[in-house]
C-alpha cells in the first residue's frame, strides 16, 4: 500500500550548450530524493526538461544555418544522454516546444489578460542577449553585462506586462503563514526583504524575435520566459489534458532550484499562480552553487566542468556520491578534482568497497562462501544491529528534510561501524582458535549489515547498490525493495555470495590527476583556445526591481553603452576574490583534545567536519586546556595539505586571533551551525 505521494522538479535547462556539473548536481539531488521516497513506499512523480525558446536560441540556430527546432533537438538529446549516464529516473522530460506545453502557456496568458492582470505597454532598457537579461544601468560593469562581461544593447519594444505588484501582499502573507514554503530560512528572509522593497510590473512578451509561443490574441508577440518556462511544472503533470493526473500531483511538493533563480520561483511563479487562481507549490528549495577556483561555474565564463568526462574517468556513482556528499544544505561547495579522487578513495574504495571485498573473501575462506547461521549474540553484535536499525530511520529523516549530505554521513557511520566491528571481532582469530559458533555469529552480523547498507545506499548510488546486493547473492533489483526490507534479519543463512572484483577500485591520486591534466592540455590544443559558451539562465533578478524610467513613454537616451568606469589601482599585498576563493573555510566541532608528549605548545584535536573526522595539531596549548575544547564550534581551513608536527599528522588549520600582548582566541561561531558548514 502506498504511503503517500511526492512531486519533485528540477528547473528546466536552457539548450545554449551542453550541461555542466552544476546542472548535474541539481538533477542528481532530485533523483536521489525521488528514489528514496519510492524506496519508502511513496508514489513519486519526478519532472525535468528543457527550456527551448528565446532570442539566444534563434540567433545560435541562424549562425549555424539551421532552424531553431533542429538546433534545440540536437542539444536536448545531449541532456537526455547525460541523464541516462547518471542513472536519472525521471518520470517525464518536458520540452517547451511541445504542443501540450504551448496550449498551457497560451491558456494561462489569456486567462491573466482576460482578468486584467496582463496589459500592453512598451519597454526600454539595457539587454544582454547571451544571458537574456535586462539590466538597470547601475548594475552594468564597465558598461557591460555583470554576468558574462559581454556588451549590452539598448532595447525599445512594445510589450505586454504582468501586474506582479498586485500580488506582493498576498505573497507575503503566504510566506508568513507557510514558513516551509522557501528553504533554507536564509533564502526566505532574502525573498521577503526583496518583496518589501517593491515590485515593478513584469514584461511577459517580446516582438524583437519570433522563436517562441505566440500570444494567442496578438501573434506578433511571443510569450517571454516567465510564463513560457515556469508553467512547465503544470504541463508535466497533465494540466488541461489529464484532470486526474493534475488533481493527483498538483501542487508540487518541492521545486529544487539553484539560488540564482530563487526569486523567479518564489516571486514571479507564485504571483502567476495566484493570478491564475492555481494553488501554490508546497516548497521551493534553493541549493548553493558548485564553485571552481575561478568562482561560480558558468558557461559564459568558460569555467564549466563537463560531467561526461568525469563519468568517463570515474563512473556515474562516484560522481553522484561526490556531489551529494560535498554540498551542505543550501550552501555553496567547491568542486576540485583532487577532492573528488580523495573522496572516492576514502569513502567508496576504503570504507565501503573494502568492507565488502574483505568480508566476501573471509566468508569464502572460513565458511565455504555461504552465510552461516548465527549463534547467541554478544553485546558487540547487538550494538551493530542497533546501529543498523537506527541508521535507516536517520537517513530517512535527513532525506525528508533535504539534508542529503547528512543522510550519507549517517549511512557512512554504519559503513565505518561494520569495519570497526570486523577489526574488533577478529574473525580470522576466531577461525584459527576453532571458535566456530562465535565465528558464524560474527560473519552473519557482518553480512546482514552489508545487506542493509546495500539497500540504503541504492537510492543515492544505484549502480553500487546493485553490485553490493549482487555480490551478496541477492538477485532482486534494488528498486524492488522497500524501506521495511532494511529491518534486521533479512539475509537467509545458506545464501551463497559471489566473489568479485572490488566494487570501487582505489585510485592513484597523482597518476589520476596527471592523466586528467594531460587530457585537458590535449583538448585545449585541439581547440586552439578554451571555448566560451553562452550562459543558460533567462532574465535577471533585477527585472523585478522598480526602474526609474517609464515603460510607456519615449526616453531620450543614448543608445551607446555607458563608458567604462575607473578602476582602483592594484595595491601591493592585495589578493583577488579568486585567490580568496581557493581557501575552503568550514565549521568544525571539536570532538576531543589532548596534549602531545614533549610539545608544550601543541594540542592534538579531533574535529567533526560534517560526518568526516579529522586530526588537527594546533599551537594553542598555552591558551586552552584540552578539557575546555570538546563541543566548541571553530573555523578551520579544510583544504590545507596535511603536514606532520612532532610525529602527528595535521589535516587542516584552525583560525585564531592574537593580540599584540600575545593573547590568543579561537575564531568561533555566534550561532550554532552544523559541522561542515561553509564559511565565506
Amino acid at each position: 500500500m502506498s504511503k503517500g505521494k511526492y512531486y519533485i522538479t528540477t528547473p528546466i535547462y536552457y539548450p545554449s550548450d551542453r550541461l555542466h556539473i552544476g546542472h548535474a548536481y541539481t538533477t542528481v539531488f532530485c533523483d536521489a530524493v525521488a528514489r528514496w521516497r519510492r524506496f519508502a513506499g511513496e508514489e513519486v512523480f519526478f519532472l525535468t526538461g528543457s527550456d527551448e525558446h528565446g532570442l539566444k536560441v534563434q540567433r545560435a540556430a541562424e549562425a549555424k544555418g539551421k532552424d531553431p527546432k533542429t538546433h534545440v533537438d540536437e542539444i536536448v538529446l545531449t541532456f537526455q544522454e547525460l541523464w541516462k549516464r547518471l542513472d536519472i529516473s525521471y518520470d517525464d522530460f518536458i520540452r517547451t516546444t511541445e504542443p501540450r506545453h504551448e496550449a498551457v502557456v497560451q491558456h494561462i496568458f489569456k486567462k491573466l489578460y482576460d482578468k486584467g492582470d496582463i496589459y500592453k505597454g512598451s519597454y526600454d532598457g539595457w539587454y544582454c542577449t547571451p544571458c537574456e537579461a535586462f539590466w538597470v544601468e547601475s548594475k552594468l560593469v564597465d558598461g557591460k553585462c555583470p554576468d558574462c562581461g559581454r556588451p549590452v544593447e539598448w532595447v525599445e519594444e512594445e510589450s505586454y506586462f504582468f501586474r506582479i505588484s498586485k500580488y506582493a501582499e498576498p505573497l507575503l502573507r503566504h510566506i508568513e503563514e507557510h514558513p516551509e514554503f522557501i528553504q533554507p530560512e536564509s533564502r526566505r528572509n532574502e525573498v521577503v526583504s526583496f518583496i518589501k522593497g517593491g515590485l515593478e510590473d513584469l514584461s511577459v512578451s517580446r516582438t524583437t524575435f519570433s522563436w517562441g509561443i505566440p500570444v494567442p490574441f496578438d501573434p506578433k508577440h511571443v510569450v517571454y520566459v516567465w510564463i513560457d518556462a515556469l508553467t512547465n511544472y503544470l504541463t508535466g503533470i497533465g494540466y488541461l489534458q489529464d484532470d486526474a493526473a493534475y488533481g493527483k500531483w498538483w501542487p508540487a511538493d518541492c521545486h529544487v532550484v539553484g539560488k540564482d533563480i530563487l526569486r523567479f520561483h518564489t516571486i514571479i511563479w507564485p504571483a502567476i499562480l495566484l493570478a491564475a487562481e492555481i494553488p501554490l507549490p508546497k516548497q521551493v528549495y534553493a541549493h548553493g552553487w558548485l564553485l571552481t577556483d575561478t568562482g561560480k561555474m558558468s558557461k559564459s565564463k568558460g569555467n564549466v566542468v563537463d560531467p561526461n568526462r568525469l563519468i568517463d574517468h570515474f563512473g556515474s556513482d562516484a560522481i553522484r556520491y561526490f556531489l551529494l556528499r560535498e554540498v551542505s544544505f543550501g550552501q555553496d561547495a567547491r568542486y576540485n578534482t583532487q577532492a573528488l579522487v580523495e573522496r572516492i578513495n576514502s569513502d567508496l574504495a576504503n570504507d565501503l568497497g573494502n568492507s565488502l571485498h574483505r568480508s566476501v573473501a573471509m566468508l569464502g575462506k572460513f565458511c565455504g562462501g555461504a552465510i552461516p547461521s548465527p549463534g547467541t549474540p554478544e553485546p558487540a553484535d547487538l550494538a551493530l544491529r542497533s546501529l543498523a536499525e537506527r541508521t535507516a530511520g536517520a537517513v530517512d529523516e535527513q532525506v525528508r528534510s533535504l539534508h542529503l549530505n547528512q543522510a550519507l554521513a549517517e549511512l557512512w557511520n554504519l559503513v565505518r561501524g561494520v569495519n570497526k566491528y570486523i577489526d574488533e571481532s577478529e574473525p580470522w582469530s576466531l577461525a584459527r582458535d576453532g571458535r566456530t559458533e562465535r565465528l558464524n555469529t560474527v560473519i552473519y552480523h557482518v553480512f546482514e549489515a552489508l545487506r542493509i547498507i546495500g539497500l540504503l545506499v541504492a537510492p543515492f548510488l544505484p549502480g553500487i547498490g546493485a553490485k553490493i546486493l549482487g555480490q551478496l547473492g541477492i538477485d532482486r533489483p534494488p528498486a524492488s525493495f522497500r524501506l521495511e526490507d532494511a529491518a534486521w534479519g533479512g539475509i537467509a543463512p545458506g545464501t551463497r555470495v559471489r566473489a568479485g572484483e572490488p566494487i570501487v577500485p582505489r585510485l592513484d591520486v597523482e597518476e589520476t590527476l596527471d592523466r586528467l591534466a594531460a587530457e585537458n592540455e590535449r583538448l585545449e590544443q585541439a581547440a586552439g583556445s578554451a571555448p566560451v559558451s553562452q550562459k543558460g539562465n533567462h532574465g535577471n533578478e533585477d527585472d523585478l526591481k522598480p526602474r526609474e524610467e517609464s515603460r510607456n513613454e519615449s526616453q531620450d537616451k543614448s543608445k551607446e553603452a555607458p563608458k567604462e568606469r575607473n578602476h582602483v589601482a592594484e595595491q601591493d599585498g592585495l589578493i583577488s576574490i579568486d585567490d580568496f576563493g581557493k581557501v575552503q573555510l568550514k565549521v568544525a566541532k571539536v570532538v576531543e583534545a589532548s596534549r602531545i608528549e614533549g610539545a608544550d605548545k601543541l594540542l592534538k584535536l579531533k574535529v567533526d567536519l560534517g560526518g568526516e573526522t579529522r586530526q588537527i595539531v594546533a599551537g594553542i596549548a598555552k591558551h586552552y586546556a584540552p578539557e575546555s575544547l570538546p563541543g566548541k564550534l571553530i573555523v578551520v581551513v579544510a583544504n590545507l595539505k596535511p603536514a606532520k608536527l612532532r610525529g602527528e599528522v595535521s589535516e587542516g588549520m584552525l583560525l585564531a586571533a592574537s593580540s599584540e600582548s600575545g593573547e590568543l582566541t579561537l575564531v568561533t561561531l555566534e550561532k550554532e551551525l552544523p559541522p561542515g558548514s561553509v564559511v565565506r
